[in-house]
């Protein structure tokens, strides 16, 4: 990952997709979608305070913008144990985005697709290890524990992003996927509940 996120483009930085690519799925959901909402989805007021809340609240962050794979769950990590090579695949949601967010989106990953536990959200320790490791190979330097720190912080907060972002998307997909897969289950269970839980200052 930190390879990946030291790839840059030739000229400007581009901006992050993630409030663009929020905006439209929010727009989508509030227009075609709000009349069908279940009763345990919240209303599309609350949604549209979440969103302004978590744009407002994480752009303060200082997240450097850098190319983010945004969609790197497990079964899109392929490892090769005989070379030792690690390779991403299914690069459709890749982009220029938060480095916090490709990371806290990860770590939610940890809690699975199909039986969603957020018990395997890591904890604490092994996400400063990760990021330690993380920090230095981008670096290639030793870093130090508030470098470490700081970039948890900021991972545990864009992870709500995940978390948003994910659940508008189920929805859409609810409404219009021919995938068998129960995906407002999993917008009430993963989505909306796994925010509620990690809406906590870290």
């Amino acid at each position: 990952m930190a390879k990946i996120h030291a790839i840059h483009a030739n000229g400007s930085l581009p901006k992050p997709t993630l409030w663009h690519k929020m905006h439209n799925y929010f727009t989508l959901v509030k227009n075609e979608i709000n009349l069908s909402l279940s009763k345990d989805v919240p209303k599309v007021d609350v949604l549209e305070w979440e969103l302004a809340w978590l744009k407002e609240h994480l752009t303060q962050l200082d997240s450097p913008v850098v190319f983010c794979h945004n969609d790197l769950l497990c079964k899109n990590i392929i490892y090769d144990s005989t070379k030792g090579h690690v390779r991403f695949i299914d690069y459709e949601y890749a982009g220029y985005n938060y480095q916090a967010f490709d990371i806290g989106n990860h770590f939610n990953e940890f809690a699975g697709v199909n039986e969603v536990d957020y018990r395997w959200y890591p904890a604490r320790e092994t996400q400063l290890q990760w990021l330690h490791y993380y920090l230095q190979a981008q670096k290639g330097m030793a870093v130090t524990p508030r470098e470490v720190e700081r970039l948890y912080v900021q991972v545990n907060k864009f992870a709500l992003a995940s978390h948003f972002f994910w659940a508008l998307w189920a929805l859409i997909q609810n409404q219009y996927s021919t995938i068998d897969f129960d995906f407002l289950r999993w917008v009430q269970g993963a989505g909306w509940q796994g925010a509620g839980e990690k809406r906590k200052e870290p």
